[in-house]
């Protein structure tokens, strides 16, 4: 499943919940929070504009929960949020598929020298998931194509 439009929001911060909370303390923050927006919850004088308002609200916190509430979902929205991250924080120094980088069969990884001296390392268990590498010296950070 790919995250591509809704790693835009955050679903923790919806939430009110950090990535470290546990699932039940994630379950208990979005049950509290349903409960308040819930639509059949409302006063029934609160002015239009609002009920709409409420409404969004209440769709956003369901969506949070429905990725954050499964195991699956919230280790990719995870792994994704964490990439996204590394690209706006650390230089990415090139693009490469794994056909450019060496195979090591004793150790079943990928490596590719960096410009510093260093390593990027991409074992074969982790080719599917990751995207991004550090170099094991630098800041330096390749993308995985």
């Amino acid at each position: 499943m790919a995250f591509e439009s809704i790693t835009q929001k955050n679903w923790y911060e919806i939430l009110g919940a950090k990535p470290s909370d546990s699932l039940a303390e994630l379950k208990r923050k979005y049950q509290k929070l349903a409960l308040l927006y819930h639509p059949d919850k409302q006063e029934a004088d609160v002015p239009a504009g609002e009920v709409e308002e409420r409404m969004q609200r209440f769709i956003e916190i369901d969506q949070a929960w429905k990725i954050l509430g499964n195991e699956e979902t919230k280790k990719e929205y995870d792994l994704q949020q964490r990439e996204d991250n590394l690209t706006k924080e650390w230089p990415l120094h090139a693009q490469i598929s794994l056909e450019d980088m060496s195979w090591n069969e004793d150790d079943q990884c990928y490596t590719l020298s960096c410009r510093c001296g260093g390593n990027y390392t991409v074992f074969k268990s982790e080719t599917k998931d990751v995207s991004l590498v550090c170099c094991d010296t630098c800041s330096l950070v390749i993308e995985i194509l």
